[in-house]
């Protein structure tokens, strides 16, 4: 769901450059030493997992994790996100440097809104797998949305690129619902606290 180079406007551009500025800086706030290797593990499957791309029509789609990964380390997903999508343009060129701060917001954010709601969820002493599940699917719905919005902003020229967008992810939010049931089941069974969430 990368948005490459030369196709946004200026608006949604520097909506997106200072709203990760922001979320990146709070995000680092909360790292603390002992963080780090489980934001790094994060940051390096949210880098493999975006690079296996199938193509669906005119548009392609790959795993997100964003969900799996806001559940985890709530606003130290937008570290996590900086690393792999900088990694990701400078290395094999997907996305782009003046849209970075726009792909890191539309995957980070959406990823922090499923993240809090699946620990809320399990919180609430409802199966762990059903708060994955939905940490999951949320993650990808809200980063279509917001990856449609931002292309909607830059000219009524994208917004059929937009539905597409939306409508070409509408089977990963089902893969990416039972991809993050499965990981948050087991992660809450062998380390709860890696959840930010305890044991009932």
């Amino acid at each position: 769901m990368h948005i490459s180079e030369g196709v946004l406007s200026g608006y949604p551009l520097v909506v997106g450059a200072v709203g990760a500025a922001v979320g990146v800086a709070v995000g680092l706030k909360k790292i603390e030493m002992n963080d780090i290797p489980r934001v790094g593990i994060v940051s390096a499957a949210l880098f493999v997992a975006s690079l296996i791309h199938i193509n669906v029509g005119p548009v392609s789609v790959h795993l997100i994790l964003n969900g799996v990964g806001g559940i985890i380390l709530g606003m130290q997903l937008f570290p996590a996100y900086f690393v792999a999508l900088l990694l990701q343009v400078l290395l094999f060129q997907f996305g782009g440097i003046t849209v970075l701060g726009v792909n890191i917001c539309t995957m980070a954010f959406s990823g922090v809104i499923g993240g809090y709601l699946g620990r809320y969820i399990i919180k609430r002493g409802i199966q762990p797998w059903i708060g994955g599940a939905i940490s999951g699917g949320t993650g990808v719905i809200m980063a279509g949305i917001f990856t449609a919005m931002a292309l909607v902003f830059s000219g009524d020229v994208f917004i059929v690129t937009a539905k597409l967008v939306l409508i070409a992810h509408l089977p990963v939010v089902v893969i990416e619902s039972i991809v993050g049931g499965f990981v948050i089941a087991y992660l809450y069974k062998i380390m709860p606290s890696s959840l930010g969430v305890c044991k009932r």
